[in-house]
């Protein structure tokens, strides 16, 4: 019987979901069929407690690590990672961020795994000198890179730091866009399910209330043509350090009865045609996999044109607003304001058509397996 490959995929944190349908490191998993590949996943820190789900990968190994021992040198961190690498002989470890690219850049060093792919998630993730120091230091033949998007791809290989065009590469991200549409409630369960009115407009939002989601400058926008629009609302489905300074603004600006700050969710994405238009004001992203999962319920998208979403937004013909820009922010609501509902579910339907051309979940299986195994043949030839 033909020997398996070994792949050890390493995350910093526990972070599997319970709907998979944008949980990445679990594609990777469903990408390397069980006959040929033999997976583990393994997590520095974290691990599932009650009923928060496990990984689908045939093993998982949780070095539950504290946050002591992964500053500085991480001297017994390296240690436990070596020692499990080293018993276990795996043929590809998937790094996941820098801190673990780190980590095994310097271990590979001893253990000579034939493929190595760091994945780097957000843009400017290597701006730091030490960062670029350390891969230009430490990378060989046994390393490849992966972008989440082109523009992240672009921004390693400009640094010159030992990402270039043969290593380094972009595969965008994706989500199980048939899994996804089967989630969703229709508008009108969502809006009863989220307490929202049936008869408005409404601009939604999924994430994290963080100030780099730029969601004050939606409101502020909104606030700007309230009166001209009196039926357009606003709703956030989100919990973070943002939300009183939200509610206070709110109040300030009259908004209480036409901005909805909904809270956290348990899988929001279930909740998407609840709304008409999506919005992401984010100043910061990665390539954020809401932007796709707003997409994926046939709503037209308003979004910051930024680096990480540009392509996108404008492949799915959104539109796109300056980072902070509240008078761009207006004028894209005007815009989508004065349609009427099918013109609106016309370019709903045009960003649907993008996603599933471009960010296919098969696609993104395919790439990732293709990388594997052209690389490793070569790395062990």
């Amino acid at each position: 019987m033909k020997q398996r490959i070994k792949v050890l995929q390493l995350h910093p944190d526990y972070n599997v979901k319970t709907n998979d349908v944008s949980d990445l490191g679990e594609q990777i998993v469903k990408s390397l069929p069980t006959d040929q590949f033999e997976v583990t996943c393994a997590y520095l820190s974290g691990k599932p407690t009650g009923s928060q789900p496990h990984s689908i990968a045939e093993h998982e190994h949780y070095f539950e690590l504290p946050d002591t021992k992964m500053h500085g040198l991480r001297l017994s961190a390296l240690w436990q990672l070596y020692k499990f690498c080293k018993a276990n002989q795996f043929d590809v470890v998937i790094c996941n961020r820098f801190k673990v690219v780190s980590m095994v850049l310097q271990l590979n060093k001893i253990l000579h795994i034939p493929l190595c792919v760091g994945v780097s998630h957000v843009l400017n993730e290597y701006h730091r000198p030490y960062r670029r120091f350390q891969v230009r230091l430490l990378t060989d033949k046994h390393w490849h890179f992966v972008g989440v998007s082109d523009a992240v791809k672009n921004c390693l290989i400009a640094y010159k730091s030992g990402f270039n065009e043969h290593n380094t590469h972009a595969i965008p991200n994706a989500i199980d866009i048939t899994k996804a549409e089967a989630s969703q409630l229709d508008k009108q369960g969502a809006r009863q399910a989220l307490n929202l009115p049936q008869d408005k407009l409404i601009v939604g939002a999924i994430g994290q209330l963080f100030a780099r989601k730029g969601h004050r400058f939606l409101i502020a926008a909104l606030a700007n043509i309230q009166h001209q629009f009196p039926d357009l609302h606003i709703g956030i489905i989100g919990k973070g350090p943002e939300e009183q300074n939200l509610r206070n603004q709110i109040a300030s600006l009259g908004l209480n009865d036409k901005v909805h700050l909904l809270g956290f969710r348990e899988n929001a994405l279930q909740y998407v045609r609840a709304f008409d238009i999506w919005a992401m004001p984010s100043l910061k992203e990665g390539l954020p996999l809401a932007l796709m999962e707003g997409i994926s319920g046939h709503l037209p998208v308003i979004a910051s044109d930024i680096p990480e979403m540009h392509d996108v937004i404008v492949g799915a013909g959104g539109i796109t607003v300056a980072p902070e820009d509240i008078d761009a922010l207006t004028q894209a609501l005007t815009e989508y304001a004065t349609l009427d509902a099918s013109e609106l579910e016309n370019k709903g339907q045009q960003a649907f058509r993008f996603l599933s051309n471009h960010h296919s979940i098969d696609t993104y299986r395919f790439n990732y397996r293709t990388l594997i195994e052209s690389h490793l043949k070569k790395n062990m030839s």
